[in-house]
């Protein structure tokens, strides 16, 4: 049976049990958090609905022994970013938590596969690895997966066509210094500059729209947990099913447009074991130099920590 154990049972990894639990991912999910009671509230809270979604058991505890056998461990324990915070600014409280976190994880989970959702999601992902010991290829973080159906939703709201139907990337940093692929953007196929009602102008809006949204919703609501507990369902799918899905996630690059040695998103096939293998498309001088600016602001980040 799949089995996802989520560390972390606040706003984002309870609404990603809600996902995995109404889809049907997982036959099993675990809910961990420091704080036992939460976990208790949110695991009965789920267990209540059962009747109505497909069959799965729910646990919930303190111990990181519930890792135990999970496919997937979801790793969105942390502090969250607050109104007029980056996700920079964040790194070195959560880096603590993750030197104690992460090593307890890989004990309990051995093979494992491990997805890093907290943020910055860029620099912890390198640092989960570095902490669990695994390979690369089985820790990947979300990336810039949410930014990129953020991206996509402008653009169809732009262009009048349902969001399934656009396919472009945000790449680089999850974060301020992240870039829309303009060069590879597409409408059913079409490239972008030969769709009806094309403006240089309206893909600069729907990007700014894109990096600002976090911090639209942040600074109404509090939180973002909604759309990310939707990526992360369809992030577990694809490593449960094999589905062999490129997503933009964040990942250890090598030699990658000359970058190497620090994880940023770029394509990559999810499917069983985690990063099977990932994409250089041809991005144009001005994107790569945008890459560049991104990995350089991430390798002065992970400095310290390395």
């Amino acid at each position: 049976m799949e089995k996802v154990a989520i560390v972390g049972a606040g706003f984002v990894g309870s609404t990603a049990a809600y996902a995995l639990m109404i889809q049907g991912i997982a036959a099993e999910i675990a809910l961990i958090d420091i704080h036992k009671e939460k976990a208790e509230g949110e695991a009965l809270d789920l267990e209540h609905g059962m009747q109505f979604t497909p069959e799965s058991q729910i646990y919930f505890g303190d111990s990181y022994d519930l890792c135990a056998n999970a496919d997937i461990v979801v790793v969105t324990a942390g502090v969250g970013q607050k109104p007029g915070e980056t996700r920079l600014e964040l790194i070195e409280k959560n880096a603590n938590i993750f030197k104690d976190i992460i090593p307890k994880i890989a004990k309990a989970a051995p093979n494992t596969v491990m997805l890093i959702i907290t943020n910055p999601v860029d620099v912890l992902t390198y640092l989960a690895i570095k902490y669990s010991g695994f390979p690369a290829s089985r820790v990947f973080g979300s990336g810039t997966t949410l930014d990129t159906a953020r991206f996509r939703h402008y653009i169809g709201d732009e262009f009048g066509v349902s969001p399934k139907s656009v396919h472009g990337y945000i790449l680089g940093e999850h974060g301020d210094s992240e870039f829309p692929a303009f060069s590879l953007t597409t409408i059913g196929g079409i490239h972008i500059e030969h769709c009806e009602g094309y403006a240089p102008g309206k893909l600069d809006e729907c990007f700014k729209k894109t990096k600002n949204a976090a911090y639209e919703v942040i600074n109404r609501k509090g939180a973002t947990y909604y759309a990310i507990g939707l990526v992360i369902s369809k992030l577990c799918r694809a490593v449960l099913n094999n589905e062999q899905r490129v997503y933009p996630v964040s990942n250890l690059i090598h030699n990658y447009y000359d970058e190497g040695d620090l994880c940023l998103s770029v394509p990559c096939v999810v499917g069983k074991g985690g990063i099977q293998r990932r994409f250089q498309p041809p991005l144009n001088e001005e994107e790569q130099e945008k890459l560049h600016v991104s990995a350089q602001i991430l390798r002065e980040a992970l400095a310290p920590y390395r």
